[in-house]
């Protein structure tokens, strides 16, 4: 194998180590049967070191750390697996494991997304699934779906003004304002918390009204946003991912969606997409019925989308586009 190679392959193994360790993946996610062969091979603590400096020890860890506990188990899991090589101790690996032994678990964390390009969309999320009432506060596998679909389709997003409905946390939207060049975004959510979390979010990475593209952050009720509010958003592209997983939401978001695609100017008709995780099928049937029942037709955008984000792809995601 050629050194040229070895080197292509070391670098995405430690590119893997770092996209699961930020967006705080299962342990069992990561590579640790390459790394198992590599020590092997080689018991020199220099694979754990580069490891570390794209985990634990990069500047990104710093600004935005994953969750204590998580990063205990982490380290604690690769000590495991040095001292199972019996590959050389590696000091630093000790001292990155006694920052977080004694220190105190916040009810928040952050988990990066890292893009492309090599930056990263930071959120501040919620350590607890579901807090205050509410699961817009992490994020779920179709908003991650959904980003990845941007990704690939940029030009659907350039020069738009984009409306997300349900936003949560936010990955989708800022995902799509750094990767994508709306001309405008517009997050939206109702519960006050998680428009708290968002607005934080969104700020977070460095979006603003100041900024390109110009960015809102909106409290949207679906029950009662009227005609003349979907008007006045003037949106060409609507986007809404995890939206349908309560069934007593579904006729409000019918009835906005349904708004929004009647109330547009015909010279102007937006593009709208959904994107679910189908957790529960006959939630997810009563939902795309109750679209046909209001004159709503849709399509299945079947086309695979690029992996970039890690998250777990054994969950059913449909992206279904809207029209009347």
């Amino acid at each position: 194998m050629s050194s040229v190679h070895l080197i292509k392959e070391r670098s995405d193994v430690l590119r893997d180590f770092q996209v699961c360790f930020f967006a705080m993946s299962r342990l069992s996610s990561f590579p640790w049967t390459i790394l198992e062969q590599e020590l092997k091979h080689n018991r020199s603590s220099e694979m754990i070191s580069d490891i570390l400096k794209q985990t634990c020890l990069h500047a990104l860890c710093r600004k935005h750390p994953p969750s204590v506990k998580y990063r205990r188990l982490f380290l604690s899991e690769l000590i495991r697996r040095q001292e199972a090589a019996e590959s050389e101790p590696l000091d630093e690996l000790y001292d990155a494991l006694g920052e977080v032994v004694g220190a105190a678990e916040d009810s928040e964390c952050y988990k990066s997304y890292i893009l492309p390009c090599g930056e990263a969309v930071s959120l501040l999320e919620s350590v607890a699934l579901i807090s205050e009432g509410t699961t817009g506060l992490v994020t779920w596998e179709a908003a991650l779906y959904l980003a990845e679909w941007a990704l690939d389709n940029q030009q659907a997003f350039t020069g738009r003004t984009v409306l997300e409905l349900g936003s949560g946390v936010g990955l989708t939207g800022i995902t799509i304002c750094r990767s994508c060049s709306p001309s405008t975004f517009l997050f939206s959510d109702c519960h006050s918390s998680v428009l708290q979390k968002l607005k934080d979010n969104v700020q977070l990475n460095g979006l603003t009204g100041q900024t390109s593209p110009t960015v809102c952050v909106e409290e949207l009720d679906w029950s009662t946003a009227t005609e003349e509010r979907v008007r006045e958003m003037k949106a060409d592209v609507v986007i809404a991912a995890d939206v349908v997983y309560d069934p007593d939401l579904i006729d409000s978001l019918v009835t906005l969606l349904s708004k929004i695609l009647r109330c547009s100017s015909p010279e102007v008709l937006p593009k709208v997409l959904i994107c679910s995780t189908i957790r529960n099928p006959d939630t997810y049937s009563c939902f795309k019925q109750k679209l046909v029942n209001a004159g709503i037709s849709y399509d299945v955008i079947s086309e695979p989308v690029s992996h970039v984000f890690p998250y777990n792809r054994v969950s059913a995601i449909e992206m279904i586009k809207l029209y009347i």
